[in-house]
């Protein structure tokens, strides 16, 4: 099973936790100013990189807390697990070739 570092309870099993998609989208600064297809386009578009992702999840079964991670698509390691409100690390300083 894996085990993910909560950044409030510390180390806890997989099925603890809830994916919550990529990490520090900026919402529009007004929505109502969008087109259908910008909207859609905020919504729907993501990255879907091979390597370094940046993420977010829910401990949902402990303390209900959002924090981000940076996980590695490919061997599904978590990489760095960091507070919500804290800044996005530099993906080029984790691993040599941004993770690719």
């Amino acid at each position: 099973m894996l085990l993910i570092r909560c950044p409030y309870c510390g180390e806890r099993p997989e099925t603890e936790f809830r994916y919550g998609g990529e990490a520090h989208i900026a919402r529009p600064a007004d929505p109502s100013a969008l087109d259908d297809e910008a909207w859609a386009d905020f919504l729907y578009k993501r990255t879907n990189p091979r390597g370094l992702h940046v993420e977010r999840w829910r401990h949902i079964h402990g303390c209900a807390q959002f924090f981000n991670a940076v996980r590695h698509t490919v061997s599904d390691a978590f990489v760095v697990i960091y507070k919500k409100d804290d800044p996005r690390p530099d993906l080029s300083q984790l691993i040599p070739g941004g993770g690719k």
